[in-house]
């Protein structure tokens, strides 16, 4: 697939749902060690009412699909939490806006405007232990790709990656950085929600690539 329509956008929201849903008890427990523990249940439920609001709209645009991803972060999530998340889709509301499909050079730009928006937002740099440790290496990824093909992969290993790294940070932002060096030994629960919501767009394109293949 060279572009991206509204319904194809909507099934890629579907894949994240159905994703961070599957990982709630995870994203949990990580919360638990460094905030509330209920991370994981608040972006669930986010993405689920997301769902819910796109399925009710007539004939969405991609950028409907997108604002109506970013109200749902910021009134179902709630907290710092929801207003970084809700931050990168409404961010990215504007690059969309007018076209009825996306190629790689608008979400590129959906993404980048979304990931300044977190960063002014949160006050954040990579190094910080918070979502921008996944989502700007995601972005940096993507962007590097000349194809979506390859600029989900390569987003969704790097945002892997960065999650990852937060293990071993002390956090300098977010309600964690209160808690100093307790902090280091736990990944920080923002940032694997980034890395699972790329991953599961990179599985949801691989298995849409390989439907339109045997159709052929």
């Amino acid at each position: 697939m060279m572009t991206v329509e509204a319904t194809q956008l909507a099934a890629m929201m579907e894949a994240i749902a159905r994703r961070v849903s599957s990982k709630r008890a995870l994203l949990n427990r990580l919360d638990a060690a460094l905030g509330d523990g209920d991370h994981g249940t608040n972006v669930s439920a986010a993405f689920a009412a997301a769902l819910e609001e796109i399925a009710a709209l007539d004939q969405p645009s991609p950028s409907d699909l997108w604002l109506t991803a970013a109200k749902a972060m910021m009134n179902r999530m709630g907290g710092a939490s929801g207003a970084l998340f809700g931050t990168l889709f409404f961010k990215g509301v504007a690059p969309l806006r007018g076209k009825d499909r996306l190629n790689k050079s608008d979400l590129e730009a959906a993404l980048q405007a979304g990931l300044l928006g977190v960063k002014d937002r949160g006050q954040a740099e990579v190094g910080d232990k918070t979502m921008v440790d996944a989502l700007e290496p995601a972005v940096i990824a993507f962007a590097s790709a000349e194809d979506f093909a390859a600029g989900w992969g390569r987003a969704a290993a790097a945002a892997r990656r960065g999650a990852v790294s937060t293990k071993a940070l002390v956090a300098r932002q977010g309600r964690a950085k209160y808690l100093g060096e307790r902090a280091s030994g736990h990944c920080d629960p923002g940032a694997t929600t980034v890395a699972l919501i790329f991953e599961a767009i990179d599985d949801w394109w691989k298995e849409a690539r390989n439907l339109s293949s045997h159709k052929l």
